[in-house]
């Protein structure tokens, strides 16, 4: 598989690395034996950026990651992230230099490694500035915990005055053909900066796909409670996904092929990292590399983010995405 830079540091992937979230979180029931399974697959295809988190069960997605991954970590590169407070459900962030520390040990204990390749901050902390964050996060790099670092959803502002205390080699934030506000500043202040970009939910969290029926999702699926989900919203962005998947009947590819080959196609240094908690959405997401968007579709695809009914999140998560 084609392999990309993320930041100037020596940070190389795989072309698309694999969201491990949904294997224990947010999108219904679990089957850990199929995600391992899935983890392994994901090996044989030529990734080898996976992607956690400590708040992601909590605890659990690191615990299956570290299972999965055990005996197989030579050129494997593991990303996981800090920065959420919880206590029966998310309560709020913490950035303090004493957070950083304690998750980082506790996240090397439960994914049974000596070194974390990539460590986010997962949301900035308001209460606590930039620099002390990421000074506690180079400190973990001088003690060998950590190679390098990362952070998620922060504004241009929060990246420039990160950068200066330790450069950064990766942003993490939702980007894809229904969710594209970080062209207008932070994806411009990343390429400045020599940043890598890693998007998350390229699939619009399965909706681009077109597989997803909104009045069939688990009780337990994040997802219910996610605005671009309601009843209403989903009739609306279902004109997306059709536009989607007439690009995708002239491509012979499925609309999730496409909506990751849009991505891919954003630049070289970008790393999407589609989830998947099955083997064979993993093969049918490894084939977007076979697809090739000419002109005519990536104008039938570009104004469709336009048309998006819903916010990301709920009022209360959107407070924590800087813009």
């Amino acid at each position: 598989m084609e392999q990309r830079k993320l930041g100037t540091q020596g940070l190389t992937v795989s072309a698309m690395g694999l969201g491990c979230m949904g294997m224990t979180f947010a999108y219904g029931t679990a089957d850990e034996g199929e995600a391992i399974a899935t983890i392994h697959r994901a090996i044989e295809l030529g990734i080898n950026f996976f992607d956690t988190a400590e708040v992601y069960g909590p605890y659990t997605n690191e615990q299956l990651v570290g299972r999965a991954l055990r005996n197989r970590r030579d050129g494997v590169v593991i990303a996981t992230k800090f920065g959420f407070r919880f206590k029966d459900g998310i309560r709020g962030v913490d950035g303090t230099p004493e957070n950083v520390k304690r998750v980082a040990n506790e996240s090397l204990a439960r994914l049974g490694i000596q070194t974390i390749d990539l460590y986010y901050q997962h949301r900035r902390d308001p209460s606590v500035p930039i620099e002390e964050t990421i000074g506690a996060m180079k400190e973990l790099i001088d003690e060998g915990k950590v190679r390098y670092l990362g952070l998620s959803e922060v504004s241009p502002e929060t990246l420039r005055r990160a950068n200066a205390v330790h450069p950064i080699s990766a942003l993490q934030s939702e980007y894809s053909l229904w969710e594209r506000r970080v062209e207008d500043r932070v994806l411009p202040t990343v390429r400045e900066l020599g940043i890598g970009f890693v998007p998350y939910s390229p699939l619009g969290r399965g909706f681009l796909t077109g597989a997803v029926n909104v009045d069939a999702l688990g009780e337990d699926d994040f997802r219910r409670s996610n605005p671009r989900f309601s009843k209403e919203s989903a009739r609306a962005n279902q004109r997306i996904v059709d536009a989607v998947r007439a690009v995708a009947a002239q491509c012979n590819a499925t609309p999730a092929q496409v909506a990751l080959a849009w991505v891919l196609s954003r630049g070289s240094d970008v790393v999407p990292i589609p989830g998947t908690k099955r083997r064979r959405y993993l093969e049918e997401n490894v084939g977007a590399f076979d697809v090739h968007l000419g002109a005519d579709q990536l104008e039938q695809l570009e104004g469709l983010y336009e048309q998006t009914a819903g916010e990301r999140y709920t009022p209360e998560m959107m407070k924590l995405v800087e813009q």
